[in-house]
């Protein structure tokens, strides 16, 4: 199923397996997340909002990454990685950076957070990698 050139099956499978990923991340490393927010369990409570946004916009990550791995010729699980890496470092891992440095957080919140989208990332990556776009 293609739309744009894009296989949406990798792109969905990709986003499915990187929602995941962040889901076993932040189970590891949640209480040093709230604690680097400075909150705690007792008041941090979410609503399913912020887990549907981070569906739909890992979707979204996904599609757009895939568009980019089909663009640079062979379809494979190292050039999705490789990829995948190229677009953390150099979009992901500055914007979380600088925007952590602005609001003066403790360094494990940008190292977390920046980890967790790592991680989907090169989820992602190897996911559209291995199904094609």
């Amino acid at each position: 199923m293609l739309f744009a050139g894009v296989n949406l099956i990798a792109v969905l499978a990709a986003a499915v397996a990187a929602f995941i990923a962040g889901s076993v991340w932040y189970g590891v490393l949640g209480k040093a997340w709230m604690a680097a927010l400075g909150r705690d369990a007792e008041t941090f409570k979410p609503s399913p909002g912020p887990f549907i946004i981070a569906f739909v916009g890992e979707l979204v990550m996904a599609f757009v990454l895939a568009g980019l791995i089909g663009h640079m010729g062979d379809v494979t699980i190292r050039f999705g990685v490789i990829s995948a890496l190229f677009v953390w470092l150099g979009f992901v891992a500055t914007t979380v950076a600088i925007n952590n440095a602005y609001q003066g957080s403790r360094w494990s919140l940008p190292l977390i957070d920046a980890g967790h989208w790592l991680l989907v990332l090169l989820v992602m990556g190897a996911v559209i990698g291995a199904f094609g776009v």
